[in-house]
């Protein structure tokens, strides 16, 4: 796409898109496809996230690939769309919204895919974002919506989460406001081990590792894991999530919508995505116990096989 403009009125040139699809599209006789499915990854996710939901995709499953089209798009500001290290650009690369990644996904699916009406949309967590967004900023495009362990906004201890981890790597000396030759390190790796603090239950933690030194090595190798991450990728998709926000809108939905939660979620709690479902007319919520918490969203959405099932007759 050429001359992407973003909501803050500056523009992006020669905006990349990475997207695959999964499925046969079904036409109508005017030539229309009608079985179209997004699928919105999470934040460290790409298109090829839709994996994650064990025992959820395939023929005869809940995201019937025999009956459902599913366009899987790389969010705008994840690696292979463009972001700060895919554009080259590095810290020059302006800052963006989820609103963004939705507006660059329906010009993907409109313009580019020739879709003009999509049968759902689905998204966890950062997906759920994205979902959200989808349903509020084209509340006519869809016939229905599965957003997952998400929140309509930002805010409490959410927010502070995002907040104090971005604070974590651009403390590093190395991050030089984003001018860096190579890596923050450092402040990667910390930010890493802190961020994985919230994805799983109090129980799993201590289920997973018996003693102290088992837990603390297990922490420096989650750090170590960043070298494959960028920076400034990350910074600005935080910043993203932390000026998300479409709670006035939920109430303007049209889309049938199936609202999941993980009752151990230590990122979005069951007050996070009950509220959703509070504000959006007819919506249903269905959540599951996890030990692995916000993690479970994906690895064991098969507990609500049942619901999602009947949710999509």
């Amino acid at each position: 796409m050429e001359d992407f403009k973003l909501k803050s009125g500056k523009v992006i040139e020669d905006l990349k898109i990475e997207y695959a699809t999964l499925g046969t599209p079904k036409k109508n006789n005017q030539g229309e496809v009608t079985n179209a499915v997004v699928l919105c990854h999470g934040f460290s996710g790409n298109y090829s996230q839709i994996k994650l939901f064990e025992g959820m995709v395939g023929p005869g499953k809940p995201f019937d690939t025999a009956k459902y089209f599913f366009i899987l798009a790389t969010a705008l500001g994840s690696p292979g769309s463009s972001s700060p290290s895919v554009s080259g650009l590095g810290p020059n690369f302006p800052k963006y919204s989820v609103e963004d990644m939705i507006f660059a996904q329906y010009s993907l699916v409109k313009e580019h895919l020739k879709i003009q009406h999509l049968e759902g949309v689905i998204g966890a967590s950062m997906g759920g974002f994205q979902t959200l967004q989808w349903i509020t900023s084209f509340p006519n495009f869809m016939d229905w919506a599965i957003p997952i362990a998400t929140s309509s906004e930002v805010n409490g201890r959410a927010l502070a989460r995002s907040a104090a981890l971005v604070d974590i790597i651009k403390l590093d000396p190395a991050y030089k406001d984003g001018h860096y030759a190579e890596q923050p390190r450092k402040g990667m790796e910390v930010y890493f081990m802190g961020a994985y603090l919230w994805y799983f239950s109090h129980e799993y933690y201590s289920d997973t590792w018996k003693t102290k030194d088992e837990l603390l090595k297990g922490l420096k190798d989650v750090g170590l894991g960043s070298d494959k991450m960028d920076a400034n990728d990350i910074i600005w998709r935080e910043e993203a999530m932390m000026n998300f926000s479409v709670t006035k809108n939920l109430p303007k939905v049209k889309a049938k919508t199936l609202v999941i939660g993980v009752i151990e979620d230590e990122i979005f709690p069951p007050s996070s995505y009950k509220a959703i479902a509070d504000a959006i007319p007819g919506a249903k919520v269905f959540d599951y116990k996890s030990a692995l918490g916000h993690i479970g969203c994906a690895r064991e959405l098969i507990k609500a096989r049942k619901v999602i099932e009947e949710f999509l007759k």
